[in-house]
């Protein structure tokens, strides 16, 4: 059995993915700062009968996103799928116009720092294995900058470019690396970035491997 390995374990779309990939039968590593947090999680999944496991880590803390991935790999199995799809914080999203050198340092730890550390987690295992899979989940900022946003939007677009190179550097290794672009607000209401939708879109990508670039809806004029 192969693991699926979250990182930015939450209620909506992280719980929905999990449930997805759970039920195709891998095995599921939630990673997030807060273990209460991580327990509740992994205590609705074992009920749904999914092996799940949480491990504490901080996407600031380099060190601390290796070792869970590690723990997660020694406990689990392999880790075949990495989904990064933490939510960025509040206080990334400063307008342009206000934003200093030094506001631009979490962010891009948060966005490119955080990605290549657990990618270089789990890339060992993928190539043992002949498979993997690299899943980035942005915002539309991703891709259309927002003046509003400036750290999100420079910080996104840096980890939109790592994730491009990964993509065509691993082809010829069967790991495909996926980028899915979600432009608006994640709803269960929404048609399209309904936490189940989104979740079925990012297993798609998964077993598709098609591209790179995805989007959950059109992006707004």
């Amino acid at each position: 059995m192969t693991t699926f390995a979250l990182i930015g374990a939450g209620p909506g779309l992280g719980l929905a993915c999990a449930r997805r990939f759970g039920a195709a039968g891998h095995s599921v590593a939630l990673v997030s700062r807060s273990a209460e947090h991580l327990n509740g999680l992994t205590g609705q999944l074992e009920r749904d009968g999914i092996r799940a496991r949480g491990f504490t880590a901080d996407v600031l803390d380099p060190a601390s996103l290796t070792t869970a991935l590690q723990e997660a790999a020694e406990v689990l199995g392999p880790i075949e799928i990495l989904q990064y799809s933490p939510v960025p914080r509040a206080d990334f999203m400063k307008p342009v116009l206000d934003t200093d050198a030094d506001d631009l340092d979490a962010p891009l730890a948060f966005s490119v720092k955080g990605p290549l550390t657990c990618v270089n987690a789990v890339l060992s295992g993928m190539r043992a294995l002949g498979r993997g899979t690299l899943l980035f989940v942005n915002g539309g900022s991703a891709v259309r900058p927002h003046p509003e946003r400036a750290g999100t939007s420079i910080a996104f677009a840096a980890e939109s470019a790592y994730a491009a190179m990964l993509h065509d550097a691993l082809a010829d290794e069967n790991i495909h690396a996926s980028q899915l672009i979600i432009p608006g607000a994640i709803s269960p209401e929404s048609v399209h970035s309904s936490p189940d939708v989104l979740a079925d879109r990012l297993y798609a990508l998964h077993t598709d491997r098609g591209g790179f670039r995805h989007y959950a809806e059109p992006m707004p004029d």
